[in-house]
């Protein structure tokens, strides 16, 4: 997740306590210098390169890059008459990108003239993330959002009995777990195949994740109802997640868990309220 969203410390609602009563729990912002070399490309030129950027991370959002404004061709940008103000920030400007014969409009923004207590921000340019073609992190390409580098993934072999079921039906029963430890999310238990105990119906279903990959889903029948996107893969995890290759995992937050025995509550998550994307 990050320092300020999911469960982590600066977040909404962080999973620990402090030994202090926290004197803000709005718009905490940290500013901090990335040493990776990060460009962005749209329309075949690109938009930014920098070895200076910078993230920023501000409560109940994911990190967002900033970049000094000598690392952005300012000449693919247009200013635009759009404008917001945030109330932790100031007043933003907003530039639109034309490369390639194609226009992203508004999909730049700066703060040239922002509140004093985040006064660092001025000269600094940020790009929507979804508004332009590429995101490359040093030479390997990048998904989704900036990989936070307060977000750890580990993956552990473990012997302890999983079981999972719904409606009293089995789903999967297993010893031969692995779980996935996430940074401000629940654990997740990764079963092999062979001890999934229904028939998978593959969804058209995809989602990326930049710590993980793309995920790709199943829906399971329970009883006469089929359950939609209930499960997921990672068939071409990336490096750091290999050993949950081809394994599924289900949605905890949608069926029951059983740990050696014992029953485990339901987390509370995004995705509790819908099965809109896999961790």
């Amino acid at each position: 997740m990050s320092l300020t969203a999911g469960t982590a410390p600066f977040s909404p609602r962080p999973a620990g306590e402090f030994n202090f009563e926290r004197p803000r729990t709005k718009g905490v912002i940290y500013f901090e210098t990335s040493p990776r070399r990060v460009r962005a490309v749209f329309g075949g030129e690109t938009v930014v390169d920098s070895r200076d950027a910078k993230l920023l991370h501000e409560t109940g959002h994911l990190p967002i890059y900033y970049f000094p404004q000598a690392d952005v061709h300012e000449d693919l940008l247009e200013p635009s008459d759009h404008s917001t103000r945030c109330p932790f920030k100031g007043q933003a400007a907003y530039w639109s990108i034309h490369a390639g014969g194609r226009v992203a409009e508004n999909a730049v923004w700066g703060y040239d003239d922002p509140l004093a207590d985040v006064s660092a921000l001025a000269g600094h340019r940020a790009l929507y993330w979804g508004r332009v073609d590429e995101w490359w992190e040093e030479d390997e390409r990048a998904h989704v959002h900036p990989r936070d580098p307060y977000h750890r993934v580990d993956v552990l072999d473990t012997s302890r009995h999983v079981r999972v079921s719904l409606d009293g039906e089995t789903l999967a029963d297993t010893r031969g777990a692995r779980v996935l430890f996430e940074t401000g999310l629940p654990p997740r238990w990764y079963i092999p195949r062979e001890d999934v105990a229904v028939d998978l119906a593959p969804s058209d279903t995809r989602t990326e994740c930049p710590y993980k990959g793309t995920a790709s889903y199943s829906s399971v029948r329970v009883g006469d109802r089929e359950e939609r996107d209930l499960a997921w893969c990672y068939e071409q995890p990336l490096r750091e997640v290999e050993p949950i290759v081809g394994r599924l995992a289900f949605f905890d937050e949608w069926v029951d868990l059983e740990i050696d025995g014992e029953p485990q509550d339901r987390p509370h998550t995004p995705w509790s309220h819908g099965k809109a994307a896999a961790d």
